[in-house]
Parts: C-alpha cells; sequence; structure tokens
C-alpha cells in the first residue's frame, strides 16, 4: 500500500509544478481537453485566472467564466505531442484543473512484428501516445513472470525494439505489455518459440548449504507459507542461511521441493 501511495504522489509532482500565481501542467497530447474550475480573484472583482498559455501560445479560450475548457484539439497536434500548460492566476485565490490525468500516455501501442531469436526478443511497434515501458513477460511455472524491460519512444513510430532473454527447455511463450496510469495493461499477441536446450535438474533433495542445477537457469524458491525468499538466474543457489523445513523450488519449467536441513 505504501508503495501504491509513493506511486501516485511521485505521478502528481511529475504532472504538476505550482507557483505563486502560476500553475504548470507537463504530459502528452491524448486527444482530449482539460477542464478548469475558476473561482472569483480575492478582490471580488474577476476571476482568478488571467491567462492561459499551451507550448508558449496564450489560448484564446474563454477565461472569464467559473469554469471553462482549455481546447487542446485547436492546435492539431498528433497523439503523444509533449504539452506543458501554464494557467497564470491572480494572488489569493486557488483555480483548479478537474481532469489532468488526460495528459498522461496511455498504452496505445500496436505489434507489426514479434519474434525470438538467438536468446533475443525483438518487436515493431506502432501507434505509441506516449513514453512508457514495454515489459517483456515470459510464460514459467504456470505464470507470466517478468524477465525484462524497454522504455518506449513515445512516437507514432514504427519503433523497433530489443531485449534480451533466457529460453528454458521446450516451448518458451512470451508476450509484450504495458500499463499506464489507468493501470489497464495492454498485451501484444504471445509467440512461441521451440528450445533444444535439455531438461535441467537440481540436487540435493535434502539440503545441508547448495542447490545444483545441471545447467544454468531461471529459479524461484518459496517457503511453505508461499513467501518467496530467493530468485535469480545461476547453477547454483546458497541456501545456507534458510531455517530448516520444508521449501518449493520453480526451476527450468518445473516446479517442486526440497527439504531444507
Amino acid at each position: 500500500m505504501k508503495r501504491i501511495l509513493f506511486s501516485f504522489v511521485a505521478a502528481v509532482i511529475c504532472l504538476f509544478t505550482v507557483s505563486a500565481g502560476e500553475m504548470v501542467l507537463r504530459g502528452t497530447f491524448q486527444g482530449d481537453n482539460l477542464y478548469v474550475k475558476n473561482p472569483f480573484a480575492a478582490t471580488g472583482v474577476g476571476f482568478c485566472i488571467y491567462e492561459v498559455t499551451v507550448n508558449g501560445l496564450t489560448t484564446t479560450d474563454e477565461i472569464n467564466s467559473s469554469a471553462f475548457e482549455i481546447d487542446l484539439g485547436v492546435y492539431d497536434f498528433t497523439i503523444g505531442t509533449p504539452l506543458t500548460v501554464t494557467i497564470r492566476y491572480k494572488d489569493d485565490c486557488a483555480p483548479k484543473v478537474l481532469n489532468p490525468e488526460v495528459l498522461n500516455p496511455r498504452a496505445t501501442f500496436s505489434i507489426d512484428k514479434l519474434t525470438v531469436e538467438n536468446d533475443k526478443i525483438q518487436w515493431s511497434a506502432q501507434k505509441e501516445s506516449g513514453q512508457l515501458p514495454f515489459i517483456v513477460e515470459q510464460f514459467r511455472w504456470n505464470k507470466w513472470v517478468k524477465v525484462g524491460e524497454i522504455q518506449g519512444m513515445g512516437t507514432a513510430g514504427p519503433n523497433n525494439y530489443t531485449a534480451p532473454v533466457r529460453l528454458h527447455s521446450g516451448e518458451n511463450k512470451f508476450r509484450i505489455k504495458q500499463v499506464d496510469y489507468r493501470n489497464k495493461p495492454r498485451y501484444s499477441e504471445e509467440i512461441k518459440s521451440l528450445s533444444e536446450k535439455p531438461e535441467v535438474t537440481f540436487s540435493p533433495a535434502r539440503v545441508d548449504d547448495v542447490i545444483n542445477f545441471s545447467a544454468p537457469t531461471m529459479y524461484e524458491i518459496y517457503d511453505e507459507y508461499g513467501g518467496i525468499v530467493f530468485k535469480g538466474y545461476g547453477d547454483n543457489v546458497k541456501v545456507a542461511g534458510l531455517e530448516k523445513g520444508k521449501y518449493y523450488i520453480n526451476y527450468d519449467t518445473k516446479m517442486d521441493r526440497f527439504i531444507k536441513k
């Protein structure tokens, strides 16, 4: 919960800069307009806001009103264009932007080409509407696991990306994902790749210090309550510091268990 709250606060700080008599909003054009609540000035004469600029250009919007719309459509911006909206207002009053989130980038990409070859995944993306990270996911252990992340260029494209991946034995399955401020993920189609790598085994099943794998592999180790205690990649993992008891281990394409003596 603390992490979610921190992320929200950080997002708001990135979007807003407020100083005496000036509010600055930064983001990207997503096709929507901004709506502003505009109180009377503290003197009781006129309204609070006296100027609005978009990327340095003074707007022609009717701002002498208790509420008005900043029309971003009149500038012929393309989706994803960086925006800086500056609202200047009189002292001792506080205007409010009702929907600042419309300047946040959205997950709108489409994938034209997705391939896996030589331990790399490559894709070509179009229709990006702002800089968001692309997350590479691999299907392992009956779930999708994050195995890579590349910052998106955020332009209409086509934009080409490459990320390293680690294949397990047998059939591998990957997909590309983005998540925007609405917390709604957008996925590419899945792609499959067949690996000739041999299956990995581990030993011993009752261990004192080190678990050894027959080949380097991604792994996860959980306690008997489902809490993760180790994860990584390699041909062994030191477990000497674990308490005695039963543990579960995911590796290669397998899910197994061992006893810490």
